[in-house]
């Protein structure tokens, strides 16, 4: 018996000690600061116009809202195609949080918060599916030109791109016409701080929601494209979105519950994906075909832990205004960027929750904002545009 409570005390010392190093490396690792990125070697000199980002004009209501990062379009002519960049005032932290089941991204396991790299410098969203992910490397090239990019020591700078990539290549004519390098670097060209255009441009061009219903005699799709929104606080804390939406599913208002763009039947008119699959009538999304690419961004300061959290909240605003949603058939994607350039405090559960909000407005404007294309008719042409985003 007193072997036995001896043994005890010294098990209960053994787990105590145990308990104790463990708490402390958890406080270590809690209080140790993010890894320091290398000096920029002395001759290597950022181009002064292209790291500049003006100050927002007030009525910027998109992406743009936040300052520090500009946005370019190229959509391509000879198809509904195209890529979007969105380049980033230097220092801004970036993470990501992928959920569809049918993903194209690049870059992506970079942007997690147990990697070293900090830093994003540009994220780019294209159509063109697989293909699509070359674009991120003409915006590295055009990074590269001007010397912004995460500095590696007497090699010069690396630009961090990330990107993801939607399926459009069986729209609107030969789908051997897709983005390439070339657009990433003409969108990055064309990138400005100011309100960001939406609708059926960049890689919003060749996007249409609506697939669960399947290929229906005078039914089918209907169009969508790029969408932005942004929330501004008086207290000066600003979170926006912006997405391109190429969804399996229904684009809902989260407000109303009303249907603005999806499914339609033999009529032409909605069919409500929602109760197409109450009943057993809906068609799933084949892989890789779909998909809902998008960012949301905040100025104020974050850790790419918090940031890897802005994301993932984000996500409800998807499963608000899309449905069905994060499906097989989607590659759903949400990346997150964190400026700084706001010097007041925020809880960052807050900055996600007002993230939802964005992302889920900015997903119904890229079906408000689209327009016909190729004989597949967008919310205008059905009169379904909700009566707060009429302009």
């Amino acid at each position: 018996m007193l072997r036995a409570v001896v043994y005890m005390k010294k098990t209960k010392l053994v787990v105590t000690c145990a308990v104790a190093v463990i708490v402390g490396v958890s406080v270590v690792a809690h209080q140790a600061p993010a890894p320091a990125a290398p000096q920029r070697p002395a001759g290597v000199v950022p181009d002064a116009k292209a790291a500049a980002f003006a100050k927002p004009a007030a009525d910027n209501m998109t992406l743009t809202a936040v300052e520090g990062i500009k946005v370019g379009h190229h959509t391509l002519a000879e198809r509904p195609t195209g890529c979007t960049t969105i380049l980033f005032k230097e220092g801004t932290t970036g993470s990501v949080d992928v959920r569809g089941g049918a993903p194209g991204t690049r870059e992506t396991d970079l942007l997690n918060p147990v990697n070293n790299v900090q830093i994003v410098n540009a994220i780019s969203l294209s159509g063109g599916s697989a293909f699509g992910l070359d674009a991120a490397s003409g915006v590295m090239k055009w990074l590269d030109e001007r010397n912004i990019g995460y500095p590696v020591g007497a090699a010069g700078v690396v630009p961090i791109v990330p990107a993801a990539i939607l399926f459009d290549l069986g729209f609107g004519g030969n789908p051997k016409i897709r983005p390439g390098a070339d657009c990433g670097y003409r969108a990055a060209d064309a990138a400005s701080e100011g309100p960001v255009q939406e609708g059926n441009v960049g890689a919003g061009a060749g996007a249409t929601v609506g697939k669960s219903g399947g290929r229906l005699a005078g039914g089918g799709s209907m169009k969508a494209g790029i969408g932005s929104a942004a929330i501004r606080l008086p207290s000066g804390l600003v979170v926006a979105a912006i997405v391109a939406v190429n969804a399996v599913g229904d684009i809902i208002d989260p407000w109303t519950g009303q249907v603005v763009a999806g499914a339609r039947g033999a009529d032409g008119k909605l069919m409500d994906a929602r109760t197409m699959i109450r009943g057993g009538g809906s068609r799933e999304g084949r892989a890789g075909e779909n998909t809902t690419i998008g960012l949301v961004a905040t100025n104020a300061k974050l850790t790419k832990v918090q940031a890897q959290k802005l994301a993932q909240m984000a996500h409800d605003g998807y499963a608000r205004a899309i449905s069905p949603v994060h499906t097989p058939g989607d590659g759903d994607s949400i990346f997150s960027v964190a400026t700084g350039t706001w010097d007041g405090t925020a809880n960052y559960g807050q900055i996600g929750s007002l993230a939802a909000e964005a992302m889920a407005d900015a997903i119904v404007r890229a079906a408000t904002q689209a327009t016909a294309s190729n004989g597949v008719p967008s919310a205008r042409d059905l009169g379904t545009i909700p009566a707060r985003f009429k302009q």
